[in-house]
């Protein structure tokens, strides 16, 4: 964002905000420790990614239904809590110095609505593998694995590596492919991590996250009629699911529907109010355009207080001090 407030149009808004969606900026070093518990208490697992830069880790819950992960690297992270019968809730975790306390520690509570969670016939939610990996040869998985230890030391160039022994031995392997085009994507390389995500649904046409992945990255390519077929199938699969929401909404703004963008951006910020998406900004150049500068502003204000620290934050702030005269 220009540090000169100016109105933005539809394609510049959506390029500053899918650019923030897909590519980190980083924070100041640090390390951080994230812990929490989930409500009502259970042992379910909890997996950690990276939002915007290759990165995943795990856990599972004591039987209080406490957690933690130690010393994490400023960004932002996609928290997943996987349970075995009910399905999967997300929940985008900002750890920067404004969003942590004294100690360099964020404490969450993480309440499980049974309406919430979202299950998708069977398939993995991102942090498991789909049960057809049990079909797949040994090596292929064994490769899999030994990609996910090198995304948890942040050594994507290692991951890819692996990621592609995996579907050179087992063609098949959705889980492989859609995770070479989330590096892909993360890195910037869009052409790259559509043809991944393609493939990951060639192996398996029901398969949830390279379905609104692809999605993503063809909002990132400006083909935002193509995007908005993949991100309505992805809203109509999983209606709980914030990044399908708002990414349906940003289709719908990149063609002039204001209506239908600014209800589907909304249902996105209920759903994950800190999304990586940053909902917030395209509501408030959309609420800009009809002239309600009030619900802007509160749009505004809305994603400085869950985003302190973004590399957007001063040109927000310009916008707000703008839009109060």
């Amino acid at each position: 964002m220009s540090g000169k407030f100016r109105h933005l149009t539809a394609n510049s808004t959506l390029a500053l905000v899918l650019t923030a969606l897909a590519v980190l900026t980083p924070f100041p070093c640090r390390a951080y420790n994230l812990t929490g518990h989930i409500e009502p208490a259970a042992i379910v697992s909890i997996s950690l990614h990276g939002a915007t830069s290759p990165f995943e880790t795990s856990t599972v819950t004591a039987a209080d239904g406490s957690f933690r992960f130690a010393r994490l690297a400023s960004g932002t992270y996609t928290l997943i809590v996987s349970t075995a019968a009910r399905g999967s809730a997300l929940q985008t975790v900002e750890l920067t110095p404004g969003t942590v306390d004294a100690k360099g520690r964020l404490d969450l509570v993480l309440k499980l609505d049974p309406e919430r969670l979202e299950a998708d016939g069977g398939h993995a939610t991102g942090a498991t593998i789909s049960a057809t990996v049990l079909t797949l040869p040994v090596k292929a998985t064994k490769e899999y694995d030994e990609a996910q230890r090198c995304l948890s030391r942040r050594d994507s160039a290692c991951a890819v590596s692996r990621l592609k022994s995996a579907v050179a031995l087992a063609s098949r392997f959705t889980a492989a492919w859609n995770q070479l085009g989330t590096i892909a994507y993360q890195t910037g390389n869009y052409a790259d991590a559509e043809g991944y995500f393609r493939k990951a649904l060639d192996a398996d046409p029901d398969a949830f996250e390279p379905l609104v992945n692809l999605g993503g990255v063809l909002l990132n390519l400006g083909r935002f009629g193509e995007g908005l077929d993949y991100n309505r199938r992805a809203v109509t699969r999983r209606p709980n699911d914030a990044l399908a929401n708002s990414q349906l909404g940003l289709s719908y703004f990149g063609q002039g529907d204001l209506t239908r963008a600014e209800e589907f951006l909304k249902t996105a910020v209920r759903l994950d109010p800190a999304h990586f998406s940053h909902p917030q900004l395209t509501l408030a150049e959309l609420y800009q355009r009809r002239g309600d500068h009030q619900a802007a502003l509160e749009q505004l204000r809305d994603f400085l207080a869950r985003h302190p620290d973004s590399p957007q934050a001063s040109g927000v702030r310009e916008r707000i001090v703008q839009l109060s005269r």
